[in-house]
C-alpha cells in the first residue's frame, strides 16, 4: 500500500501539472457592442464603510451599487437575518440600485446594527462588506479653558494636557490658583460642544518656612503619566503610535525619547507637546520594540519603558480578480492576505460557504487558491474570499464567467493608412472572441500569413512593418478565427515619398531699407498636397503656400529667426535662417556678452544652464561657448566645457563628480567672440569612484636589473573624489605567480632586482575615497637590457643612387634577446647624422639626403665610407635684389652644399607670366661670378628670376625671387560699399553729384582756355600735391619688395628650371636696404619713382615738363 507521504507527493505533482495548463484569462474589451451583448455576473461597484457612523438628525443612507447583465436584483440582511425592506414605511430602496434610504424620525437608534447587501442575477450573486451602522452620541473630548472668557490655557513645558484630556502640572505656582478650570468636549461629526462643571485649584504655601516661591525645595522627577517604570502598548499596522510621558519635579523635568537597539525613524517620527508625546505615523512591523522616555532635571532622572507590539488587520497580497474563460479552458482564483495574527481564508460561492454549495467537478479548492479545469457553459458564478483575524477582515468578490463568442472585428472597416517611405508603420486589427481567436495577416489575398522578417505580429492583432517600401503598398487582410467561426477586415496601405526642403533659407545680413528674400523649395509626394508656412521667432505667420518669402524695405524690427515649415497630412519638414538688419554706416561687430546666468534642474552629474543673449551687433550668433572654473584643483583658470548652437539659450551640462563648478558663457558670431559673461553661482557635484582608467601604462628598463612602470595622471575633472591614488600590479609573464602591487600617488614606480630583459604583465586602476575605477587592460613591459656581447660583421654597401643606398651585414645570434640592429648614416661634409633604421635583418635601404660623401656604421665598430657621384649642388646660400633707377642689381653666394666641383651658375628670368609670347631668358656665369646688373627696359616692368648652381652632374636646386607690385588696400571696403550703396539711393545725393559734375566741366573748360593762351602752372606749386603716403625710399635708392598676388609664387621662393617652386626662408626685406615699398597693381614702382623724379626736376629748374605720370596730369592743365 501507498504511504501517506506518497499520496501527498502525488497530490502536489497533480497540482503542478494542472497549474502548468492554466491559460491567461480572456480580457473583455470595452467596445460598446461587445459590452452590450456580453452576459456577466454581478459586481459590487460602490458600498458604505464597514464602520458607518451617522448623525441622528439626518436621513440614513446605506449605499450598495452593482453592475451586471442582466441587471442585478438586490436584497439585504440585518444582523444575519433577511431584512424586508417593503414592510418598513421609513425604509426605501432606490430604483435599479441596492442603496437604502432610512428617513429620520427621531428614533435613528432603532436601525443600528450590521447590514449586508446581496446583488444577484442568473449568473451568480455578489455580496458587500458587513456594514456596522452606529448613530453618533455625545463623546467627551477634553480641552481645558475658562468657561466665561472662552480662552484656552497656554500650555508649556510645565503645564500640558494629556492624551486622555487630563490637565497636568509638573509643579504648581501661586499664579495657578483659580476657581474656574473647565473642560469642554467637541464632537466633530455633529459639530456639538459640551462643557463640564468648573474645577477649583488651591495652591498651598508655607510662608513661615518658604516665604517666596524662590525657596521651594528642588525634587527629583516622578512620572504623572504613565505610572510605574514600564508598560506595554498594541498598535495596528498603518495606524499612528502615540506614546506619552509626563513627569513632575522641581525644576521642571525635560523629556527625552529612545528606542532600544535602534534609532528613532526620523522620517515618520514627530516629538510633540514640549517633548512629552512621541508620534509615529503609518506604523509598520519595523516599529515594534522597546521605547524609553527619560525625565531629568539637575537633581536626577527617571526612566519609563514601553513595549510596543505591532499587530495587523488583514491586508491584500493577491486580491482575487474577475476571470473570463472559454469552454474547456483552465483557470484559477488566488486569494492571499497577510496580517498579525495570520488571517484565516474562507471561500464562498454566490454568498454561501463553498463547502455547503453544490458539488462542482471542474473546480478544486487548495487553501487560498481555487483551480478550474475544463470549465463548461452554465458554470458561471461569483466567488467571495474572506480573510479575517481578530483585528478585522477583508472581503473580495470575483466572478468566473464562462463565455463563448464568435470572432468580432472591433476596428473600422476598410481603413486607409498612408505612411512615409522607410518609416515604421503599424496596421491595427482589434478583435475579440471566446475562445480566443487565432489571427493571421495576408497581403493582396496571397501567402500563408505575414510574420517574421520585415513583419512582426503582436498578440493584439497589430501588424508592424519595420521599414515601409514602395513594394509594401497594397491591401492587407486580417482574419480572426475560432471554433465558432471567423471574421476578416482589410487595410489599404499607401507608401508616400517624404516631404523635404531641398533649398533651405540661409542666414542674411542686409542694411535697413533693402529687400530680403528667403528661399524654401520643397519636394513632396505628388499625391499629398503640401502647405508651406513661414514663422518668425516661432510666433506669427507671414505667408502660406510659397517657396520664398520676400520682405521689402526691411527695418531692424524685422530681424530675427525665420522658419519655413512644409507640411502634408502625414509628415513635415522645417528649416530656419536668421535675418540681421544693419543701420547705415554700422559694421558688424563682436556680440555683447550673455547676461543673467541661472542654474536649474540639478542632478548628480548634470545641471541646466540658462542665459539671456546679448546684442548681436549686426552679425547673427553662430555659437555659444560655455566655460567653467573650479576652485579645488586649478582655481581661477577658466576652461572650455562645451560649445552649443547659436539659437540656444538653455542647455543641459554634463559634469564630473566632486567638482565645485561655476560657469560663464561667451557668444560667437562671424566677427569674433564676445567678452565672457559674469560667472554663474557655484554648483557642487557629489563625489563618486573614478570611472576612467589611467592611460599610457608602460613598463621599460632604465637599467639592466630594473623596470620602470609609468602612466599618465588622471585629469583633475576625472578624479571624482578626494585622495586619488593608483594601485599598480605586476607579475612575470606566463607564470602563475601572485600579483605584486603597490598604492602610490606618483606617476612612476620602479621595480628593482629584476632579471635582464624579462617580460612582465602590468595593470593599474585609480582609487579615491569613494571606491575603485575599473582595472586597465594588461600590458606587457620589459625589464632593462644589457649591451650585446658581439657586433655585426662584414658591413658593405650596394646599389648607390642619388637618393638611396643598400647596406648589408652579417647579424649576431638572435637568441641573445636582441631587439635588432641600428644602421646609422652620416654625411662627411658637413658632419651630421642624416638617417638610421632599426631592423632585425640585413639589407636596409637608407635615404642619403643629397650628400656626396657618407659614412655608414653599425654599433660604430663597423664603419664604411662611400662616395655618391649622383648628387647635384644645393641652392645658392642667398639671392638678393637691389633696385636702382633704371637697373636691377642681383647678388648671390655659392651653395652651402656644392656636392662636387661647382662649374658655374644659370640665371633665368622673364616678365609677368610665362606664355608662348613671353619666354624665359637664360644667362650663364662662371663659378667666380656672384653678381649681375641688368638694365630695365621700363621702370614699371616686373621680373621673375631663377638662379641655380651647376656641377658636372647638372643644375642643382633653384632659388627663385620676383619683383613685387602695388595692391590697392581695401581695409574698409565693406563699410564704403555699405555707405555708398545706401547714399546712392538717396535723392539729395544724386542732385549733389550732378552739381559737382557741372562744376568739374566748367573748371576743365576754363583750364583748356587758359592752356590755349600759353599759361603754365609752376612746378613748385605742384610738388606738394599728395602722393601715396606709404611710398618710401631709402637713402641709397634700394627698395624692399613685397608681393600680395595670391596666384604668383611668393618672393624668396626657390623654383626649379621646370617651373616648380620651393619655399625659401629668405626674405627680400632682410636683404634689401629700403623701407616699406608700395607698388601699383601692374607691379611698377610708380610711387617711389615718381616722387624722386619729380623732386629732382623741381629742384633743378622748376620745369613743368611732363616726365612722370603725375607731371603728365599737370601738363593737361
Amino acid at each position: 500500500m501507498w504511504t501517506q507521504d506518497r499520496w501527498a507527493a502525488l497530490a502536489v505533482l497533480s497540482i503542478i501539472l494542472l497549474l502548468s495548463k492554466v491559460v491567461a484569462p480572456i480580457e473583455v474589451p470595452l467596445d460598446p457592442k461587445i459590452q452590450e451583448e456580453l452576459k456577466q455576473p454581478p459586481t459590487i461597484v460602490k458600498q458604505s464603510l464597514k464602520d458607518y457612523i451617522v448623525d441622528p438628525r439626518d436621513n440614513i443612507i446605506i449605499e450598495c451599487e452593482a453592475k451586471g447583465k442582466p441587471v442585478p436584483t438586490f436584497l439585504w440582511r440585518r444582523n444575519g437575518k433577511f431584512f424586508n425592506v417593503g414592510k418598513d414605511p421609513r425604509v426605501i430602496m432606490r430604483s435599479r440600485s441596492g442603496t437604502l434610504e432610512i428617513r429620520s424620525s427621531g428614533k435613528s437608534e432603532d436601525y443600528e446594527g450590521e447590514y449586508q447587501c446581496f446583488a444577484s442575477n442568473e449568473f451568480g450573486m455578489a455580496i458587500s462588506n458587513k456594514i456596522l451602522l452606529r448613530v453618533s452620541s455625545e463623546v467627551w473630548i477634553v480641552f481645558s479653558f475658562p468657561p466665561t472668557v472662552i480662552m484656552p490655557i497656554l500650555q508649556d513645558k510645565r503645564v500640558s494636557m494629556g492624551l486622555n484630556g487630563d490637565l497636568f502640572f509638573s509643579n504648581v505656582l501661586a499664579k495657578d490658583a483659580t476657581t474656574d478650570y473647565s473642560c469642554t468636549a467637541r464632537f466633530e461629526f455633529t459639530h456639538t460642544i459640551q462643557q463640564k462643571n468648573p474645577y477649583t485649584l488651591k495652591v498651598l504655601t508655607i510662608c513661615l518656612f518658604f516665604p517666596t516661591a524662590r525657596n521651594v525645595p528642588e525634587t527629583q522627577p516622578t512620572f504623572l503619566s504613565p505610572k510605574g517604570l514600564s508598560s506595554s502598548k498594541i498598535v495596528l499596522r498603518g495606524e499612528q503610535l502615540l506614546l506619552e510621558c509626563i513627569a513632575a519635579g522641581v525644576p521642571t523635568p525635560t523629556i527625552d525619547w529612545f528606542k532600544r537597539g535602534a534609532d528613532l525613524p526620523s522620517k515618520k517620527v514627530k516629538i510633540e507637546n514640549f517633548g512629552k508625546t512621541l508620534r509615529i505615523f503609518n506604523v509598520s512591523e519595523e516599529d515594534l520594540g522597546d521605547y524609553t522616555c527619560m525625565a531629568s532635571n539637575k537633581i536626577g532622572s527617571i526612566r519609563h519603558s514601553v513595549e510596543v507590539q505591532v499587530k495587523a488587520a488583514p491586508y491584500w497580497l493577491d486580491k482575487p480578480t474577475n476571470l473570463v474563460l472559454a469552454p474547456d479552458e483552465n483557470g484559477r482564483l488566488v486569494c492571499r492576505a497577510r496580517g498579525n495574527p495570520k488571517p484565516t481564508i474562507q471561500w464562498l460561492v454566490n454568498g454561501e460557504p463553498i463547502e455547503s454549495s453544490l458539488p462542482n467537478p471542474n473546480q478544486q479548492v487548495l487553501g487560498d487558491t481555487i483551480l478550474f479545469h475544463s470549465v463548461q457553459i452554465g458554470s458561471s458564478a461569483v466567488y467571495q474570499c474572506n480573510a479575517s483575524n481578530e483585528h478585522g477582515y477583508l472581503l473580495a468578490n470575483a466572478f468566473v464567467n464562462i463565455l463563448d463568442m464568435a470572432p468580432r472585428m472591433l476596428g473600422p472597416k476598410n481603413q486607409l493608412i498612408k505612411v512615409i517611405e522607410n518609416n515604421k508603420t503599424f496596421l491595427d486589427c482589434p478583435f475579440f472572441g471566446s475562445p480566443f481567436p487565432l489571427l493571421r495577416w495576408f497581403k493582396n489575398g496571397l501567402g500563408s500569413g505575414l510574420d517574421g522578417g520585415q513583419y512582426k505580429l503582436y498578440h493584439n492583432g497589430t501588424l508592424e512593418i519595420k521599414q515601409a517600401r514602395p513594394e509594401d503598398q497594397g491591401t492587407y487582410t486580417c482574419v480572426a478565427s475560432n471554433i465558432l467561426g471567423k471574421m476578416e477586415n482589410q487595410v489599404r496601405l499607401e507608401v508616400k515619398e517624404p516631404t523635404r526642403i531641398v533649398r533651405a533659407p540661409e542666414h542674411v545680413t542686409q542694411p535697413k531699407g533693402s529687400t530680403v528674400r528667403f528661399h524654401c523649395r520643397v519636394k513632396h509626394d505628388p499625391s499629398l498636397p503640401a502647405t508651406v508656412i513661414w514663422l518668425k521667432d516661432d510666433n506669427g505667420r507671414f505667408k502660406k503656400d510659397e517657396e520664398s518669402l520676400t520682405i521689402h524695405n526691411v527695418n531692424p524690427e524685422d530681424g530675427g529667426t525665420y522658419t519655413c515649415t512644409a507640411k502634408t497630412e502625414i509628415d513635415e519638414d522645417s528649416a530656419s535662417a536668421r535675418l540681421t538688419v544693419t543701420v547705415c554706416c554700422s559694421l558688424p561687430g563682436r556680440p555683447d556678452p550673455p547676461q543673467d546666468l541661472e542654474l536649474s534642474d540639478p542632478s548628480a552629474r548634470s545641471v541646466r544652464l540658462t542665459w539671456v543673449p546679448g546684442n548681436e551687433n549686426n552679425s547673427p550668433l553662430t555659437h555659444f561657448l560655455v566655460q567653467f572654473e573650479e576652485d579645488r584643483w586649478e582655481p581661477g583658470k577658466w576652461q572650455n566645457l562645451s560649445i552649443f548652437d547659436g539659437n540656444l539659450n538653455s542647455v543641459n551640462l554634463q559634469l564630473s563628480p566632486f567638482v565645485n563648478y561655476q560657469f560663464r558663457v561667451i557668444a560667437i558670431n562671424a566677427v569674433g567672440q564676445s567678452q565672457p559673461s559674469l560667472p554663474s553661482a557655484r554648483y557642487q557635484t557629489s563625489g563618486a569612484h573614478p570611472d576612467v582608467v589611467p592611460s599610457g601604462l608602460k613598463g621599460w628598463g632604465s637599467k639592466k636589473n630594473n623596470m620602470e612602470i609609468t602612466w599618465q595622471a588622471l585629469k583633475n575633472t576625472e578624479r571624482n573624489g578626494p585622495n586619488l591614488r593608483y594601485v599598480v600590479s605586476w607579475r612575470r609573464k606566463d607564470t602563475e605567480e601572485e600579483w605584486d602591487n603597490i598604492t602610490t600617488t606618483r606617476m612612476k614606480h620602479i621595480i628593482h632586482n629584476t632579471d635582464t630583459y624579462v617580460p612582465y604583465e602590468i595593470k593599474i586602476q585609480a582609487v579615491n575615497d569613494f571606491g575603485h575605477s575599473p582595472e586597465s587592460n594588461i600590458v606587457i613591459g620589459y625589464s632593462g637590457e644589457d649591451k650585446p656581447s658581439a657586433a655585426p660583421t662584414e658591413l658593405r654597401v650596394s646599389k648607390i643612387n642619388s637618393t638611396k643606398v643598400n647596406i648589408h651585414w652579417v647579424p649576431v645570434d638572435p637568441s641573445t634577446n636582441m631587439r635588432g640592429h641600428k644602421a646609422t648614416l652620416w654625411s662627411s661634409t658637413p658632419r651630421r647624422e642624416v638617417g638610421f633604421a632599426i631592423l632585425c635583418f640585413s639589407g636596409v635601404a637608407l635615404a642619403m639626403m643629397r650628400h656626396q660623401i657618407c659614412n655608414v656604421y653599425i654599433q660604430k665598430q663597423n664603419l664604411k665610407s662611400f662616395h655618391n657621384p649622383f648628387i647635384e649642388p644645393g641652392a645658392p646660400k642667398y639671392f638678393r635684389i637691389q633696385r636702382h633707377t633704371d637697373v636691377v642689381h642681383l647678388k648671390w653666394d655659392k651653395p652651402l652644399e656644392p656636392n662636387g666641383v661647382l662649374i658655374g651658375y644659370t640665371l633665368q628670368y622673364h616678365t609677368g607670366e610665362v606664355t608662348i609670347q613671353v619666354q624665359r631668358k637664360v644667362q650663364s656665369f662662371p663659378p667666380n661670378v656672384t653678381e649681375y646688373i641688368m638694365n630695365l627696359p621700363n621702370r614699371f616692368t616686373r621680373f621673375k628670376f631663377y638662379l641655380a648652381g651647376r656641377t658636372q652632374v647638372g643644375a642643382g636646386e633653384v632659388y627663385a625671387v620676383e619683383s613685387p607690385h602695388f595692391t590697392n588696400e581695401g581695409q574698409q571696403a565693406s563699410c564704403l560699399t555699405l555707405i555708398i550703396g545706401y547714399i546712392a539711393t538717396q535723392g539729395w545725393f544724386i542732385g549733389l553729384m550732378c552739381a559737382v559734375a557741372l562744376l568739374v566741366l566748367i573748371l576743365l573748360i576754363v583750364c583748356f582756355i587758359k592752356r590755349s593762351r600759353g599759361g603754365k602752372y609752376p612746378v613748385r606749386e605742384k610738388k606738394d600735391l599728395p602722393l601715396d603716403a606709404v611710398d618710401h625710399k631709402d637713402q641709397d635708392g634700394s627698395f624692399d619688395y613685397h608681393s600680395d598676388e595670391d596666384n604668383k609664387p611668393l618672393q624668396g621662393s626657390q623654383t626649379s628650371l621646370d617651373g616648380n617652386v620651393k619655399e625659401s626662408d629668405d626674405s627680400l626685406v632682410d636683404y634689401g636696404e629700403g623701407g616699406d615699398g608700395q607698388f601699383n597693381e601692374d607691379g611698377s614702382f610708380i610711387g617711389q619713382y615718381t616722387v624722386k623724379k619729380d623732386k629732382e626736376e623741381t629742384e633743378g629748374n622748376e620745369s613743368s615738363e611732363a616726365t612722370s605720370p603725375v607731371n603728365v596730369i599737370y601738363s593737361l592743365a
